[in-house]
């Protein structure tokens, strides 16, 4: 899987759920091939899509949500 189909698979789910999917949800329902994700590609996606990983208010999870769409 190259960056732009990991990028772009990511940030159509999070418009989907706007409040948010941990790693380990998005992990699973999209069937991403990787155990954690990528630290370069998640900083990459932070800049171009507006990512941001905050602490879930419940357990230790990172939950991931666009905050905003860069186009």
């Amino acid at each position: 899987m190259r960056y732009i189909e990991f990028r772009d698979s990511i940030q159509k789910a999070l418009k989907r759920k706007p409040n948010g999917l941990t790693w380990a949800h998005l992990r699973d329902q999209l069937s991403l091939p990787y155990d954690r994700p990528c630290p370069e590609w998640t900083r990459q996606m932070e800049q171009k899509i507006g990512l941001k990983r905050d602490r879930a208010k419940t357990g230790r999870a990172m939950l991931w949500r666009i905050v905003r769409v860069k186009t």
